[in-house]
């Protein structure tokens, strides 16, 4: 007997979903299962891409660094730690051929080097990725500065050594124009032979480290660092590398904001189905139907819809997955990364998770409905507790971003700002009634104020929704923006570094008679930060906010008659002696005030200076940037060697050759490829983000179709009214096109508001950055919500008249 009732009752279900009834509900979740499917998908392979990139970047997972020859200690640690490891030594030196002379930085390596990216080393019989031993691999412009070709050779220190070819391409994107100079790469073996580390070289150590995390991390743990070692990784290759991190918690806000806004149409349509079944079930109860028949029948609808919801969401999930990915064949590596099942698992358990409450609530009120509701409208039970299915889906979310700041930024935003949005938007409607306005806009603000609550709850549904389509777009812009500012379109591309002082004048007007477009020329001296009003600088380190690396090596200093106008002044003011500027970082970390006597050695001489001014410097920039800038008078005792930056294009090339050739001491650093790694690395991301952030719109802009539609179909029965009362067809169209027009005007601007706040939060907050208005975006946001408005009103309006006037005649 029981199978044969859940038999009917299944017939009676796939029925009911046949109907139609039930397909908003089903729409929802299939959306949520796609939507969360497709952008987790795409976000895990976009995010083992772009962390690929950094480790190719770095050249391996992990990095220790020291000044100082590696212990034997924690060479046995590094050795036996079951990762991949290979062994790195950087010197400079100076390099001899019978045609010249040039000071080189030589980068040691092993057989293993690189562990990740690409070296590629050019020989005129083949290309070759790794260093041979007895090999000596140059940089082009040392080549041609030695006036040297394969076969050659030249002296490396005291080592002799034959040129084996050219560099092509080296790994990493690091830039620091004072640290790098032209390359020769040579092999472990032949560092003994060249002579050039002696006691007091300026020398540096690395162990490059592939593996497991749980491994390095435990390697970690067990080295002990002295002052001159240091790990890096992607995290701190470099300060361009907050990319990275910027972007995995922008793909998570993403994804968030994605969940939140389908969520929201999953409960409005299991709302508005729960509404058009009351009267079915008081029905079924006068009928004789149990309550537990009810919940049979109501369990058997929820469990086909979320079967199909599944089945069908994961489908559409994968392709849309492929959809998203079609912008970035060009980016994306190939293989592709997998995805694996963890897309699946998330979608799945969030559409679970979220169904829960959303479905839960609404249909345990349908079953409460009593059967004298077939005679008469009855207000609905009080059931307090049945709300606490909120917590299912609230405490995974706490579980999952409880460190997402800017997850909880996005949350605090949304409960703070629906009642705001709701009021304020209740409070435009009021004052426009107190205007004089045509019939039509009459009749509109009238029907909008009849009812304040239901009102404040549309009008916040609504301008929430737009608030987080907008937000998700304007965190991509502002992004965007501040990258862009790691390699802008005019960003310098060489640097020539240790020009002497009787050659800078010559070898800037050889650049400006070129129309090579240059910044001013620094002077350079090296030197130590010793004292702080008097007291040692060492003691001052514990006392900042951050830790800093000014005290730990050598610093490049300058002077100049002015700051860069590239550095924002956020304290201080120049002056013209005795002073000295410092950059923000060092300032708050040693606690550095204005006014205060700092002491320097510098090129074994010991100077003082007050501190005029704290600078902001943007070292992303690539650009000559410094921790101190002194005025003239402090270091005009003091012999320095002279640095500018400039931009050069390939018609270049060959004043390029003439300056080495000219001032065979100039170090010049052509950063061309590394440049366009750079910009690799940043296109990648910037379609990366794009894709999500218009998919997160796309849902944005379903959730405002799903919400005027629900509100036009609750307008069935006034409709009817008015065209009883002898309403025309034009009056009530122009009447629905008043209110919904003013609906998206107001909810629009609303939005706009609130999405400048919380992008204003998520930006200083979250991501650290400055923010600014988008001026634009406050007429943008209400176009794009009455465009929504009217495609809705042109699917809906026609069949509403339609309807109604069959039912009058």
């Amino acid at each position: 007997m029981s199978s044969s009732v859940n038999k009917r009752l299944l017939l009676w279900s796939v029925d009911e979903i046949k109907q139609g009834q039930l397909w908003p509900i089903a729409l929802s979740l299939t959306m949520i299962i796609a939507c969360i499917f497709g952008l987790a998908a795409l976000a895990e392979r976009m995010e083992q891409v772009i962390v690929k990139q950094g480790k190719d970047a770095l050249s391996a997972d992990t990095i220790y660094i020291s000044d100082n020859p590696i212990t034997e200690d924690n060479l046995e640690l590094l050795t036996s730690s079951n990762l991949q490891a290979s062994f790195y030594t950087r010197f400079a030196t100076m390099s001899f051929s019978d045609s010249g002379m040039q000071l080189i930085t030589v980068k040691a390596v092993d057989d293993a080097f690189p562990l990740r990216g690409t070296l590629t080393l050019a020989s005129n019989e083949h290309k070759q990725h790794h260093v041979g031993p007895d090999e000596l691999w140059l940089d082009e412009r040392i080549a041609d500065q030695l006036a040297v070709k394969q076969g050659d050779i030249v002296a490396v220190g005291d080592a002799e050594l034959t040129v084996s070819g050219l560099i092509v391409e080296e790994p990493g994107i690091s830039f620091n124009p004072f640290q790098q100079m032209p390359t020769a790469y040579i092999h472990q073996h032949s560092v003994e032979e060249t002579g050039a580390i002696q006691l007091g070289s300026r020398v540096q150590f690395r162990a490059y480290l592939t593996g497991s995390d749980d491994v390095l991390a435990n390697l970690k743990e067990n080295i002990t660092l002295s002052p001159s070692d240091r790990w890096r990784d992607k995290d701190s290759a470099s300060r361009s590398n907050d990319i990275f991190e910027r972007t995995t918690q922008y793909l998570s806000l993403t994804v968030a904001i994605i969940i939140i806004m389908a969520a929201t149409t999953l409960v409005l349509t299991c709302q508005n189905y729960v509404q058009s079944r009351r009267k079915t079930v008081a029905m079924l109860k006068s009928l004789g139907a149990s309550k537990r028949w009810v919940v049979r029948w109501l369990a058997i609808q929820a469990g086909l819809l979320v079967t199909m919801a599944i089945v069908v969401g994961l489908l559409l999930g994968v392709g849309l997955e492929y959809l998203l990915r079609i912008p970035l064949t060009e980016l994306l590596p190939s293989p592709l990364p997998s995805y694996g099942v963890l897309p699946a698992v998330i979608a799945v358990a969030s559409s679970l998770l979220i169904g829960i409450p959303a479905l839960g609530i609404p249909l345990y009120k349908l079953v409460s409905v009593s059967s004298v509701e077939v005679l008469q409208s009855a207000d609905e039970k009080r059931f307090g507790w049945i709300y606490l299915l909120l917590a299912v889906p609230v405490i995974p979310l706490v579980i999952v971003y409880q460190n997402n700041t800017l997850i909880w930024i996005l949350l605090a935003g949304i409960a703070g700002l629906f009642g705001v949005l709701g009021a304020v938007s209740v409070l435009c409607t009021w004052l426009l009634g107190r205007v004089s306005l045509p019939v039509s806009l009459k009749l509109a603000i009238s029907r909008i104020n009849r009812s304040k609550r239901h009102t404040a709850l549309q009008y916040g549904a609504l301008g929430l929704s737009l608030m987080l389509l907008t937000t998700i777009w304007l965190v991509r812009t502002d992004l965007l923006s501040d990258w862009q500012r790691t390699l802008p379109a005019d960003a310098p591309n060489a640097f020539a570094l240790n020009i002497a002082e009787h050659e800078i004048e010559s070898y800037l007007q050889i650049l400006d008679e070129n129309s090579v477009q240059r910044s001013q020329a620094f002077p350079i001296s090296r030197g130590r930060l010793a004292l702080i009003n008097g007291e040692d600088a060492q003691q001052a380190q514990t006392q900042g906010e951050e830790n800093t690396d000014a005290l730990s090596r050598e610093l490049n200093f300058t002077y100049a008659t002015a700051i860069p106008n590239y550095n924002e002044v956020i304290e201080g003011a120049w002056t013209t002696t005795n002073g000295v500027s410092v950059e923000q970082q060092v300032a708050e970390s040693l606690n550095i005030k204005i006014g205060d006597e700092l002491g320097f050695t510098i090129n074994g001489q010991k100077v003082s200076a007050k501190v005029n001014s704290i600078r902001f410097v943007e070292w992303r920039d690539m650009k000559p940037n410094f921790y101190f800038i002194f005025t003239p008078d402090v270091m005009e005792a003091i012999p320095s060697a002279w640095l500018v930056s400039f931009r050069i294009e390939p018609k270049d090339n060959a004043l390029i050759s003439s300056l080495s050739r000219q001032y065979s001491t100039v170090s010049l650093m052509d950063i061309r490829i590394m440049g366009e790694k750079i910009q690799s690395l940043l296109s990648q991301i910037v379609w990366s983000i794009t894709v999500l952030a218009a998919l997160g719109v796309l849902a944005g802009v379903l959730l405002i179709f799903t919400l005027l539609r629900l509100s036009l179909a609750q307008r069935q029965d006034e409709l009817r009214l008015y065209r009883t009362l002898g309403a025309s067809r034009q009056r009530i169209i122009r009447t629905i096109w008043s209110e919904y027009g003013i609906m998206a005007l107001i909810a629009g601007l609303v939005a706009t508001l609130g999405a400048e706040i919380v992008v204003g939060l998520i930006m200083k907050l979250g991501f650290e950055l400055p923010w600014s208005w988008h001026l634009s975006t406050w007429v943008v946001v209400p176009v794009l919500a009455f465009v929504t408005l009217a495609a809705v009103l042109f699917s809906l309006i026609r069949q509403m008249l339609s309807t109604n006037n069959n039912g009058i005649s």
